[in-house]
């Protein structure tokens, strides 16, 4: 099967155009039908940019407090661990990855079991990475943000424990369209150190942002005052209103780095990474702008100067 269309493509393609989608609905205020509308933004709503919306008794039954975050990355940790786990045995110990996960992997991609006898260093890696920003988002969630009364629905939920699982799949799908090149010390080359580094680097901004997030909620002490939402200041809040969302893009760009920007499979999740986050930054940014009527007029939702 051609790895333009393998089934793990057409999968993170359509998940970007139906993010695309929701996206330019908010963007240009367009209506769905009366009935639809409601259902519509109850689904792409979380947290504070659900509280001005009219929502029915029977919504709220689909309720999950937002301070469950934590379980997409306590998810991710143990998932994409294990197959972090699995892929080093493949390395050292030169053992074949399990018959159920070359079956799945088979499955996504179309490409026959030898496209995994060795594994390319960018897909270590990219495992590696994801392993590290799933762990530090699952103690961030734990130990650094301060996370008020907002609810996520229950199909963002499941959305969210399965999104990463897929995640962690799609990464050893790229091992099939990546050229064996070799030891993994002769694959090392300049793309892996140039996107590791803007990896570090975005993450960091993404801490700081949600440090900063979190600061706002208490006091000189560390003692929690407050769940009320203020409006960001600093830093590159003074750019963008979720400069946290454009860290996670540039997360994911930096991945893409890591893999030479050869891997289309990889793009299509950057593409998926754009949509998703431009979605939750546009109705942060609108709630931001209608809950404070001094806010910054020159500030972007998402991508400075851009949008």
């Amino acid at each position: 099967m051609p790895d333009s269309i393998a089934i793990v493509n057409v999968i993170w393609f359509l998940l970007a155009l139906c993010f695309l989608v929701a996206f330019c609905l908010c963007r240009f205020s367009l209506k769905l039908p009366h009935r639809f509308e409601h259902v519509f933004q109850d689904l792409i709503r979380y947290g504070k940019t659900k509280e001005h919306i009219k929502r029915s008794n029977w919504q709220l039954v689909f309720d999950i407090s937002k301070r469950c975050f934590y379980h997409f990355y306590a998810v991710s940790v143990m998932w994409n661990g294990l197959l972090l786990l699995f892929s080093l045995c493949s390395v050292v110990m030169n053992q074949a990855l399990p018959d159920w996960l070359i079956d799945t992997l088979w499955c996504l991609t179309g490409r026959s079991r030898a496209a995994w006898n060795e594994l390319h260093l960018s897909v270590l890696l990219l495992q590696v990475l994801l392993w590290v920003h799933s762990l530090r988002r699952l103690l961030e969630c734990l130990f650094v943000s301060i996370f008020s009364n907002g609810v996520i629905h229950v199909v963002q939920y499941a959305f969210g424990l399965g999104y990463y699982v897929l995640l962690g799949l799609t990464v050893l799908c790229i091992n099939s369209s990546l050229p064996q090149s070799g030891s993994l010390v002769n694959q090392l080359a300049w793309h892996h150190v140039i996107g590791t580094l803007l990896f570090i680097w975005a993450s960091l901004l993404q801490n700081r942002s949600l440090s900063m997030l979190a600061k706002m909620r208490t006091n000189s002490s560390g003692k929690i005052e407050t769940l009320a939402h203020k409006m960001p200041c600093g830093g590159w809040f003074e750019l963008v209103s979720c400069p946290h969302y454009l860290a996670e893009l540039l997360i994911y760009v930096a991945m893409s780095v890591c893999c030479g920007c050869s891997s289309l499979t990889w793009w299509l999740v950057v593409l998926y990474v754009l949509c998703n986050q431009a979605l939750a930054a546009q109705l942060c940014h609108d709630y931001y702008r209608s809950k404070f009527e001094t806010y910054p007029t020159q500030r972007k939702a998402f991508i400075p100067f851009v949008l």
